[in-house]
């Protein structure tokens, strides 16, 4: 193992628990071993189980599962009402302690505000006959409850009921119960979420959420009772030397609803400050909290908490460092975190262990490959969010994700085998076939990958001379260096197998191939928009792999994903972009996590870029472009360059047959868990 990283891997204690090394697996919304989001009501999770146990014996020295609602969603029942959940825990962890590693239960009040209420049940809530009607299946007002009245995240149109003191005090009772049963089931702790992320309890502790008369309102010390009575009541019940861990969030960093602070930005706090954080670290560490695991953020500001790749990796270290100058129990720092950089702060005694969570989606055995000195075989998360929690809203919309991602998060755009080993797996083929596969992008090097290691003969025919195809130019901007760390693990891999690789051959006749399969992934071509002097645009993919230049002030036309990139990335080159998308707000498309649209959004309206919404384009002119706005309005934007960010279609070279098969964007253009998916949909049959 390469020294630098020698500061991770040695023990530290929470309470009188010892942790064999400082790498916490964070906590992820899915990955609850009580379940998530089940119809049927939470049960022991067996998928999330084998997740965990697959970690734990690839070196990860503590372990916390995501959320577990002390309420199930569905049908109401508490955790503590299901004993045979906790007789399936104790079975589990007696596997887990063989490994080394150590595990801590997460136990969640609640959402509150941030609860993603989606588009189908927001309209059942605002109507009081059908939220009536439902409540014996789904308690929206239990799901809302909230310390104050208050605007959903989500959802604007809806006002969150207000908690009242019995409901805290049956909540209380039910962290005290569960936290007990957890440590009978030879559990090594609990974390408490969350003073953290702006859910329930983080609300309470808030004056900007909490405007409460009572008990549980008003000063400090009211604001973080709900808070220190829930450690109060775990330790009564599980004695004081069971730890308690809480989640905790440094700064909210957030200007106002719906609207976070970015990096570096000087704004007016609306959430916990600073100072405040300085007061309260320590205020819960007194009550009985023996480690914070922290970083920044609420749903508001939600790239903090969950940073896409936009945020600058290492993003919330030096908060939580500052932080723990004022506390003497252990503290976890997570938000991007890189090991060498973890390691280091561990080592100068800045923080006492480094928080990592999706990266163990990607690849499991990370930390093995880091030890092993094998840093070039780690799959890297790119921070892409497209399976893990792809929880997505733009104007007017509330969670806009599918139902079937809803109750299947912590899945990986990258590895379709996380939380989903059942579904996709590799199995050896019945019988050896040769196949050939035209097009290097990633969904050709996916499906030459997994075939390979069904054993079949692959042949992968790419028509430049480089793999990687369009992902190439996806990856081109400053901040995508995961992106191209992810075509560098793909051409890597791809030597590990027998698969023969054709650079610079175009395939124009498949026949000619003489290949009992053929996989065609050539992926998808640039809409051409029918406007006068269309052709004085620049294609998106010509701007990002350099090939044509752009001048100071440049015109994006089209504000989905790609434009708002484009748009950033230029004006992180000092140029001046100007945005004009035909819906109503930027990134509309499902799928797209809220973490990373609000960022740009964010980003977009702080900087002062202008944004045309509901404009379409109606020509390109010699120095700018002609739109017209929703109103029929026709103006004129000057610029030196117009780049074309208007979507794709698919363009497969061959149309789907008994023995050829169309993946990624050739099929139906998507992104890239679509693209990898697929290719597994595919050849796991072959």
């Amino acid at each position: 193992m390469d020294q630098k990283y020698e500061a991770l891997f040695t023990p530290w204690k929470i309470g009188n628990v010892e942790i064999k090394n400082r790498i916490v697996l964070c906590p992820m919304g899915g990955t609850s071993l009580f379940g998530w989001f089940e119809l049927t009501g939470c049960k022991f999770d067996k998928e999330a189980a084998k997740f965990f146990l697959e970690r734990a014996n690839n070196n990860v020295g503590l372990i916390i599962p995501g959320i577990a609602p002390l309420r199930d969603t569905f049908w109401g029942k508490w955790l503590w009402q299901n004993p045979k959940m906790f007789e399936e825990l104790k079975e589990f962890m007696d596997e887990i302690h063989k490994t080394g590693a150590k595990l801590f239960i997460q136990l969640t009040a609640g959402m509150g505000r941030s609860w993603a209420i989606t588009e189908l049940v927001a309209p059942l809530h605002k109507n009081k006959i059908t939220r009536a009607i439902i409540k014996p299946i789904i308690d929206t007002n239990h799901e809302l409850a909230s310390p104050s009245p208050l605007p959903s995240r989500w959802d604007p149109e809806i006002t969150t009921p207000e908690l009242t003191v019995e409901q805290i005090h049956e909540i209380i009772e039910a962290f005290a119960k569960t936290a007990k049963l957890c440590k009978d089931a030879g559990v090594d702790g609990v974390e408490v979420h969350a003073v953290h992320e702006g859910y329930l309890l983080d609300q309470f502790t808030m004056d900007w959420t909490n405007k409460r008369t009572d008990e549980y309102g008003g000063s400090f010390e009211n604001r973080y009772r709900f808070p220190v009575e829930v450690v109060q009541a775990i330790k009564k019940a599980c004695g004081e030397d069971f730890p308690v861990s809480v989640r905790y969030s440094v700064e909210s960093k957030v200007k106002d609803f719906r609207e976070g602070a970015l990096p570096g930005e000087i704004y007016e706090e609306k959430g916990r400050t600073m100072e405040e954080s300085e007061k309260a670290a320590k205020y819960l560490q007194d009550a009985g909290y023996d480690m914070l695991n922290a970083d920044n953020g609420t749903y508001d500001s939600w790239y903090w908490a969950h940073p896409p790749m936009y945020m600058p990796q290492n993003c919330n270290l030096e908060s939580v460092a500052h932080i723990k100058k004022f506390v003497d129990i252990p503290v976890v720092c997570a938000g991007r975190m890189e090991p060498e950089v973890g390691a280091e702060a561990v080592a100068d005694g800045r923080i006492d262990a480094v928080g990592i969570a999706r990266q163990f989606l990607a690849d499991p055995e990370w930390i093995t490959k880091m030890i092993e000195e094998r840093l070039e075989d780690i799959r890297p998360c790119i921070c892409c969010h497209a399976g893990c929690f792809n929880f997505s809203s733009s104007k007017g919309h509330a969670n806009t994700q599918d139902l079937t991602d809803t109750m299947g998060l912590a899945r990986c755009a990258l590895n379709p085998e996380t939380m989903q080993s059942k579904k996709y797996h590799i199995e050896p083929a019945k019988k050896q076939k040769n196949i050939a596969i035209i097009g290097g992008g990633i969904g050709g090097m996916e499906s030459a990958l997994v075939c390979a290691k069904r054993g079949h003969k692959v042949t992968l025919y790419e028509k430049s001379g480089e793999l990687g195809g369009v992902f190439i130019a996806a990856a081109a901007p400053s901040f995508k260096e995961k992106d191209k760390d992810l075509i560098a693990w793909y051409k890597r891999e791809l030597t590990k197998y027998p698969i023969e690789v054709k650079l610079n051959t175009e395939i124009t006749q498949i026949d000619a191939l003489g290949a009992d399969e053929v996989i065609v992934a050539t992926g998808s071509a640039a809409n051409r928009i029918p406007v006068p002097g269309a052709d004085k645009g620049i294609e998106a993919i010509d701007f990002l792999l350099g090939k044509k230049k752009v001048g100071e002030r440049v015109t994006v036309i089209g504000g989905g994903l790609t434009g708002c990139e484009i748009a950033y990335e230029l004006y992180l080159q000092g140029k001046k972009p100007t945005i004009v998308e035909m819906q109503d707000d930027l990134i509309t498309t499902k799928g797209v996590c809220l973490a990373n649209t609000s960022y740009l959004r964010d980003f977009f309206k702080t900087n002062k870029v202008p944004v045309h919404l509901e404009t379409r384009l109606t020509s390109i002119v010699e120095d700018g472009v002609t739109v017209t706005d929703k109103e029929g309005k026709t103006f004129k934007i000057d610029a030196d360059s117009v780049i074309l960010s208007t979507g794709y279609c698919s363009a497969p070279i061959a149309k789907k047959a008994k023995h050829v098969h169309i993946v990624g964007d050739a099929c139906k253009v998507g992104n890239l868990r679509t693209v990898i998916w697929q290719a597994w949909d595919i050849c796991m049959k072959l």
